[in-house]
């Protein structure tokens, strides 16, 4: 995936004084799933969200016109294949003719000529004992085509400042970089005295909100990994035990969400929330942060609930389903 960083407007200059202590909060929860391996021929049909059908397909007697265009543009077969496996990628497992047909609208003949079709070119499966459908694997082999050309700042990037207006503080879009948080993309929000500017470098996963988030999502082995050469102590504040990190991490999974107040650098608090993929996988963090006085603790509830949204956006746009 193409993660292309450019440089971006800064409004004045703002102020930071000393920070408060770290909450703890119990807000709703969004737990962070640990990444899994996806097992061969896997589909995305667990985290694509129902289909939005048009008005065409909303009645049983909406295809009864011969006419093979839909307003001139869209032709109506294509538009009834697409349908279906839409549908077909919303059912938990497989799905029957008549399920689909009826879930549709459309007559079973009708399901069944354009599932053929579609399973001629891959597109769809059948399987030979219960005579259902499943998603094919040429699909998998487009979505992974997608995932890869997909820019993931320029999808994020309209949430960021959207998120950057609403708290009025810094955003960034981080993600794994070895061992390390890389900074894809920042925002600053409309105050006097902006952040310095991360694209584009590297910060440690163990002491800043957006890198606790992606520590979360990692297997076991791979924090042991990171950990065995010591966490490196940024500040008075910054976790150095493993223990007390998997203790972090523990909590985070639980409630969704990750703080760091002052423990990369003295007066400056972050708090960040998990962006997944179409597959569930968590692959980057949007983080929140600015000056200890303005981040504090009692904004973190608020932060939290706008990162969350901003989050699910993108999601959405990387074809995953909302939280």
């Amino acid at each position: 995936m193409a993660l292309e960083m450019t440089s971006r407007a800064r409004p004045a200059p703002r102020q930071a004084v000393p920070s408060p202590g770290a909450p703890d909060l119990a807000l709703p929860s969004t737990v962070i799933p640990a990444p899994t391996t996806p097992a061969a021929g896997a589909t995305l049909a667990a985290s694509a969200p129902a289909p939005a059908l048009g008005p065409a397909f909303r009645s049983a007697g909406a295809f009864d016109s011969d006419r093979e265009l839909l307003d001139g543009h869209a032709v109506r077969s294509v538009d009834r294949a697409a349908a279906l496996l839409l549908a077909l990628g919303a059912c938990p497992a497989e799905a029957g003719v008549s399920e689909l047909a009826r879930r549709l609208g459309l007559h079973k003949s009708t399901a069944s000529r354009l599932l053929a079709t579609l399973e001629r070119r891959g597109l769809v499966e059948q399987d030979e004992g219960t005579g259902k459908y499943r998603l094919g694997l040429a699909v998998i082999r487009l979505a992974e085509r997608a995932e890869r050309t997909l820019d993931l700042r320029a999808i994020a990037l309209p949430e960021l400042e959207r998120l950057a207006r609403t708290t009025r503080e810094t955003v960034s879009l981080g993600v794994v970089e070895g061992d390390s948080c890389l900074t894809v993309a920042q925002v600053d929000g409309p105050n006097m005295v902006a952040c310095p500017d991360r694209t584009g470098r590297t910060t440690p996963l163990h002491c800043v909100a957006s890198g606790k988030v992606l520590l979360a999502a990692m297997a076991e082995r791979d924090v042991l990994r990171i950990a065995r050469p010591g966490l490196p102590a940024r500040t008075e504040r910054t976790i150095t035990g493993l223990e007390a990190l998997l203790e972090e991490l523990a909590r985070i999974r639980r409630r969704g969400f990750a703080t760091a107040f002052s423990e990369w650098i003295e007066g400056t608090n972050g708090v960040a929330v998990p962006v997944a993929d179409a597959r569930g996988r968590v692959i980057a963090s949007i983080g929140v942060w600015g000056p200890a006085f303005r981040v504090s603790a009692s904004r973190v509830a608020e932060i939290v609930t706008s990162a969350r949204e901003a989050a699910a956006a993108v999601t959405v746009r990387l074809g995953g389903a909302a939280a």
